[in-house]
């Protein structure tokens, strides 16, 4: 699949004809089509939740032009706020001129954590702990099938609060492959399974074991050059305009009030992927705002810079120096593509075929890559027109 051939006129198609082409170019079966128009069934949703009166649905569009690490990715977005989807869809067809996004992402490591209390020494009761590690790593490898695929227990680290307000604690920190799992049941078993031998050898009292949602071993980077030029409009030149959403960044580097609702735009894009392919945006969205927060200020997530980078000319005959934004986005993403919703939910599943079944470091990558574009749309907007003029223009044909 081009999507640059097949995709660029995308958004004037009908609702029939996208979901058409879909089909065509994606392979999608009857099932698909029909989790993407019906979705969760009365029958689904009992099973999901308690207490169910009903189903609340809400839009899911695809965005368009993204090239990540070089392949071409349709992403699957759910959000009922306009111009997100056509927002990340122009910066991503900005995105390709300079590379397209280049997307790493590191293990997927979750941090569960056990709480111990009533401990006289922490040292002595640490190196009892270091003492019996093997036998530890043992009872937290409860899953034979994750063992296989290469996860499990992988190390304990040991955080000291000498002085809360309940009184001292010895923290212990459990790192846990999850592989393609988001990962919550499966660390909160194993720390159940440790907790009884934990609690024995320290003669300490275990109180909370439950996973961290600041997965912040589990990182996904995106980054992007945008090429200055193409970003001039009524007046002002590509540099200017590039310029101006420098400025606009920088203001969200130094200001918490600016960057909070900076990085809201971003989580717009990386919840609406959440949401399509059945993951936990609550939890993406809780590790992002502290890990937006780890100097001791909350700043923004992005980090932007102008800088000079050699483009090929419009006869494409050379290369010519010209001026980029170049943007970076580092964050927790602690997603899975297997268990929870997004096996249960059918159009979670027909979202993840969409995006061409990525396992969960891939899934991570996707959506840091959809946040850094949804942060360049945001800022363009505000450094240009302003948010509203584009915003407003879509509320109103909402409420017709």
């Amino acid at each position: 699949m081009t999507e640059e051939i097949n995709f660029t006129q995308f958004y004037k198609l009908s609702q029939i004809e996208r979901r058409q082409k879909l089909a065509d170019e994606l392979g999608l079966d009857e099932a698909d089509l029909t989790a993407l128009t019906n979705g969760l069934s009365t029958e689904q949703a009992e099973l999901m939740i308690e207490n169910v009166v009903g189903q609340y649905a809400l839009p899911m569009g695809v965005a368009t032009h993204f090239l990540i690490n070089g392949s071409e990715i349709l992403v699957p977005m759910v959000v009922e706020e306009p111009s997100v989807v056509a927002g990340v869809s122009y910066a991503a067809k900005l995105a390709r001129r300079g590379g397209g996004f280049l997307t790493y992402s590191s293990d997927p490591i979750m941090i569960g954590q056990l709480q111990l209390l009533d401990i006289a020494n922490f040292d002595e009761a640490i190196n009892k702990l270091k003492a019996i590690e093997v036998e530890l790593f043992r009872l937290a490898n409860h899953d034979p099938v994750l063992q296989k695929l290469g996860g499990g227990a992988q190390g304990f680290e040991y955080r000291t609060f000498p002085n809360t307000p309940a009184g001292p604690m010895l923290i212990i920190h459990l790192l846990y492959d999850c592989r393609d799992a988001m990962g919550a049941n499966t660390v909160n078993t194993a720390l159940e399974k440790i907790a009884p031998k934990v609690a024995e050898v320290t003669g300490g009292r275990v109180n909370l074991r439950i996973l961290s949602n600041l997965a912040d071993q589990r990182m996904a980077h995106a980054e992007c050059l945008i090429v200055a030029d193409p970003l001039a409009r009524e007046g002002r030149s590509g540099e200017e305009v590039a310029r101006a959403i420098f400025e606009a960044w920088a203001f969200a580097s130094v200001d918490p009030y600016r960057a909070a609702t900076h990085n809201k735009g971003i989580m717009n894009g990386i919840d609406a992927v959440a949401i399509a392919t059945g993951n936990d945006w609550r939890a993406i969205e809780a590790g992002a705002h502290a890990y937006a927060a780890r100097s001791g200020q909350y700043t923004s997530l992005t980090q932007w810079s102008l800088t000079t980078a050699p483009v090929m000319n419009e006869s494409e005959t050379r290369l010519e120096p010209k001026l980029h934004l170049r943007g970076t986005l580092s964050l927790p993403m602690a997603v899975g593509t297997v268990g929870g919703a997004t096996t249960a939910h059918p159009t979670a599943r027909t979202a993840l075929k969409i995006l061409g079944q990525p396992d969960a470091r891939g899934l991570a990558e996707i959506m840091v890559a959809v946040g850094l574009a949804q942060n360049f749309a945001a800022l363009r907007a505000l450094a240009t027109e302003g948010i509203q003029q584009g915003h407003m223009r879509l509320h109103a044909r909402k409420n017709k």
